[in-house]
């Protein structure tokens, strides 16, 4: 009887007329799966705020240093120069190095020199040491997590959304400084630098598993084409001879003007704010009266605001050109410059915090128009050319880590360096607007979203 009634209902849903039932059709499924770049691209930004935390502590350092052993402002901003120095200089060859051994590799062992040059630093006693491992091994290591990292994944895992994904990766590092720079200039207060100091070599070693577990160097591994690309790209053969590869790349960029004006413009980037801000401005806020965890964490809203500024501009980038947005973002950073002297007092007030919110929106800002220029006319050279402009943004910011202390030691205040700064940043502004654009037809590995 069952089966008969069954066969009834079969040969009623197919009579002529009548539609075929959905339910006994075979369901198909329509889910859509996300991108593995995207993925990629979340390993890479929890990696660089991991990797942040070494960015947060030199600023606090000062102080305590100073009190402790009797350096002089002036030789720990020595040696912080040195570490920016560093940072900058590796960059170029880790972007080579990448492309030799690989992504993965390249990072894994930056994050542990990072480690352990911030936790030699507990045993120090002596200026010379606190430049050989903050400077030099934290410097080396932190060269090689720089935004070139950034730049190269960008370049291998997305054609489409270049823009966008390098702000987000450059805003990890703010968030980084957002997570840390609380926790930190809190543990000096309570516990003295040591303490601080573990914490960074621990936050750079608890990153190491999720890059060596997760993150991929190109998306051939996974057997899936770019982002956006339209065609399989496959994986090219490991290049030899990275450090001559990276040589040869400057001199071939350095013989264009438009290299020098990225470069000059980025040098004073870096100058207003790693070398300036993060480094300078937490004392120079303590010498007015302010406690200094108010300090840190005006740093923190920084680079709370950081993160919406830079993805926006990376949104911005992939809309607009990126020689005006450059113009802007330096014009108004300069402007604000100008202004915070008559604004660090004891305590905080409304228009100090309009000045942490503006300069905080502008912070790195710069970084996705920077990107875009190096692809739009060096191409495939484009990330080991960052790094070198990256260099001279390291280089900037060294110089005014350095000076800015000589300068508290010689004139009592900070208020020169934030005069000086100010009127850089016009300079850099005039400068991008002199750089020539290349049309976009004449470098073929470009993709336009």
């Amino acid at each position: 009887m069952t089966q008969t009634t069954e066969a009834g209902a079969a040969a009623e849903d197919t009579r002529p007329g009548k539609p075929i039932k959905k339910r006994n059709r075979p369901r198909r499924s329509r889910k859509m799966s996300l991108h593995r770049a995207w993925f990629v691209a979340a390993v890479t930004f929890v990696t660089i705020i991991g990797a942040a935390a070494f960015r947060s502590l030199p600023g606090l350092l000062i102080d305590p240093l100073h009190q402790e052993f009797g350096w002089s402002r002036g030789t720990i901003g020595a040696a912080v120069s040195v570490n920016l120095a560093l940072y900058g200089l590796t960059a170029p060859f880790a972007a080579a190095l990448m492309d030799r051994f690989g992504i993965r590799r390249v990072v894994a062992v930056a994050l542990s020199v990072i480690a352990l040059g911030a936790g030699l630093t507990v045993w120090m006693t002596a200026a010379w040491q606190l430049m050989l491992c903050w400077g030099l091994l934290v410097g080396l290591g932190s060269g090689s997590m720089a935004l070139a990292f950034a730049a190269t994944v960008t370049n291998r895992w997305f054609t489409e959304r270049r823009g966008l994904v390098t702000g987000i990766l450059t805003a990890a590092s703010a968030s980084g400084q957002l997570i840390f720079l609380p926790v930190l200039s809190w543990i000096v207060e309570k516990h003295s630098w040591r303490p601080a100091a573990v914490t960074v070599a621990l936050a750079a070693l608890a990153v190491v598993p999720f890059v060596w577990l997760l993150l991929r160097d190109h998306p051939a591994d996974v057997g899936q084409k770019p982002y956006g690309a339209t065609e399989f790209v496959p994986k090219p053969a490991p290049v030899q001879g990275a450090a001559r590869r990276t040589i040869n790349v400057l001199f071939s960029a350095s013989r264009t003007g438009t290299f020098w004006l990225l470069a000059g413009t980025f040098a004073i980037c870096g100058a207003s704010t790693n070398g300036l801000i993060q480094t300078h401005f937490v004392p120079a806020a303590h010498d007015h009266g302010m406690p200094v965890t108010a300090a840190a964490s005006l740093l923190a809203v920084i680079g709370v605001f950081d993160v919406v500024g830079t993805i926006a501009s990376g949104w911005f980038t992939d809309r607009f050109e990126p020689r005006r947005l450059l113009a802007v973002y330096y014009a108004l950073r300069g402007v604000s410059l100008l202004f915070l002297p008559m604004l660090l007092a004891p305590s905080v007030h409304p228009p100090m915090l309009f000045f942490i919110v503006f300069y905080g929106l502008d912070w790195v800002a710069t970084v996705p128009p920077t990107v875009a220029l190096c692809r739009e006319q060096y191409g495939e050279d484009s990330a080991i050319v960052f790094g070198w402009v990256l260099a001279s943004h390291q280089v900037g910011a060294a110089l005014v880590a350095f000076l800015g202390g000589v300068a508290r030691d010689a004139f009592g205040s900070y208020d020169m360096v934030w005069y000086a700064s100010g009127a850089l940043c016009a300079v850099a502004a005039l400068m991008a607007l002199v750089i020539r654009r290349r049309p976009v037809a004449a470098v073929p590995s470009v993709a336009v979203a």
